[in-house]
């Protein structure tokens, strides 16, 4: 080969070689590129205050405008809270889970360091309208007006109010989902209870063991749905869509002859 040639083409290589080690690449370019790391989406807190009632032994939460009635009863305990109206939404926020921290560098003096309490929404805490603005549970305030063994996880309870920050999270519920039947002929009014996952329920059907169509039910009040057919001692199926769009089909779980006031457990549950 021409002396000059090759003199060129050491050249060019020396030339490659240092510009990689400029970049300090050190794999061949066979070798396909590295795909970048996986984005991470950051968890949000968000503000708000809290203050708690019902008693050192949560008794006065019982009942609520969820519908739930011995919170003890259904599986909820002392770890609820009723909430303001702009986190109530006119009890489409019943059954939802909230974690909820202190704000200790609002309040340091008032809050426990380091710790966290869930909550469910089991109740509302209305606007104080004797105020001028509503007071804490005013209509545009996020508040929460905690069961008093739950609030004294965070906070002291001399207090009575404190700044907090809190996040929805996945409800975790043991054994599956519940349905009461409350009401008459042609007033179903089911309760719904003990639901995982979201919590909170979107929509609902009803479908008998005559009728091969679901039939939409309306939210009544809270927790409860009710359907206006003739549906007494029918067997019976329910759908079930929560907040985050899953939906359950609980398949002929109440058996004919059923009667009012009974409540029918499933062995499903969201997740």
């Amino acid at each position: 080969m021409d002396p000059a040639r090759v003199f060129a083409v050491l050249l060019l290589a020396l030339g490659w070689a240092l510009a990689v080690a400029a970049d300090g690449v050190t794999t061949s370019p066979s070798t396909p590129p590295s795909p970048p790391p996986p984005a991470t989406t950051a968890v949000v807190w968000q503000r708000g205050h809290a203050t708690y009632y019902g008693g050192a032994d949560a008794s006065g939460t019982m009942g609520g405008a969820c519908g739930y009635g011995n919170l003890y009863a259904q599986g909820y305990g002392s770890r609820t809270a009723a909430l303001s109206t702009v986190l109530f939404n006119d009890g489409a926020s019943c059954g939802q889970c909230y974690k909820i921290a202190c704000d200790r560098k609002l309040e340091p003096t008032w809050c426990k360091p380091g710790v966290t309490v869930t909550v469910t929404a089991t109740n509302f805490c209305p606007p104080n309208w004797g105020l001028p603005d509503g007071g804490w549970c005013n209509t545009v305030r996020p508040h929460f007006d905690m069961a008093q063994p739950a609030w004294e996880k965070i906070g002291i309870a001399s207090r009575g109010i404190i700044p907090v920050l809190y996040q929805r999270v996945p409800c975790v519920r043991r054994g599956g989902v519940r349905f009461t039947i409350n009401g008459h002929d042609y007033f179903n009014l089911v309760l719904v209870t003990n639901v995982a996952g979201a919590g909170s329920i979107k929509s609902m059907d009803v479908k008998s063991s005559d009728s091969a169509d679901w039939m939409p039910m309306v939210r009544n009040w809270g927790a409860n749905w009710h359907s206006l057919s003739y549906l007494s001692g029918k067997m019976l199926s329910f759908r079930v869509t929560i907040t985050d769009g899953q939906t359950l089909e609980f398949t002929n779980l109440v058996p004919p002859g059923w009667t009012f006031g009974l409540t029918f457990a499933s062995n499903l549950q969201f997740k």
